[in-house]
């Protein structure tokens, strides 16, 4: 029997060893590697290959929702199912336009994350029946957790996306910098078209849209500079 390979994305180590043991009793599932963020998520994936990916979305330095769209566009055979602690309906929706071909909760019984594990792995979607409803009410008027329709985070390039979850994770620009391996004028320059894109001119301004769109979760300690 051909095993479907895993790649478990999860900052939390305790996560990663509870799905690695649950996925243990399986006999045709193998965990074949685990990534504490979303750029080792992505640079896993391009080194391993795996057919499913568990891809937490709150992830420091690259969010779940970013790196799944990186993997996919490096690993177009990979199938993400998307976990998370929260079902807000940014959450939801962005999981769904990153490209994740199912969403779960974390506190999901093991025998629903191994049949949604089975289902994307042969190509089809797999969502929880109350999520699933919510999705056809998203698709009709996409709203924030506010209630306001959202600028889309879509118009955002990769690297602006990185540079935007830094900077509501309270990073200052040569923090950023550093993180990315990019000059110091470039950062202040990405950090310029994020605020010319999404119409946002301060620092306070572009965290609480990265806390609305689901980049960041609320409960992360932000400094706001």
């Amino acid at each position: 029997m051909k095993k479907i390979t895993i790649l478990l994305a999860d900052d939390h180590t305790i996560v990663r060893e509870g799905f690695r043991k649950m996925l243990e009793f399986e006999d045709d599932l193998e965990v074949i590697g685990e990534a504490k963020d979303g750029r080792q998520a992505v640079a896993m994936a391009k080194e391993l290959l795996p057919a499913v990916i568990l891809m937490d979305i709150a992830m420091p330095l690259l969010n779940g929702l970013e790196a799944t769209r990186q993997v996919l566009r490096a690993v177009p055979t990979a199938k993400v199912l998307m976990l998370s602690a929260h079902n807000d309906d940014a959450y939801v929706k962005n999981a769904v336009e990153s490209g994740a071909m199912g969403f779960l909760l974390k506190q999901t019984s093991a025998h629903d994350v191994c049949r949604a594990i089975r289902e994307i792995q042969k190509g089809n979607k797999f969502f929880t029946p109350s999520i699933s409803k919510r999705l056809d009410r998203l698709h009709a008027q996409p709203t924030d957790r506010t209630g306001a329709v959202p600028k889309k985070a879509g118009e955002l390039t990769s690297r602006e996306m990185e540079v935007l979850q830094l900077i509501a994770e309270g990073k200052a620009n040569k923090e950023t910098a550093s993180e990315l391996g990019i000059g110091l004028k470039t950062v202040e320059k990405h950090r310029e078209h994020l605020m010319q894109k999404l119409d946002i001119h301060d620092t306070a301004g572009l965290t609480r849209y990265a806390i609305g769109a689901g980049i960041i979760e609320s409960s992360v300690q932000l400094t706001i500079v």
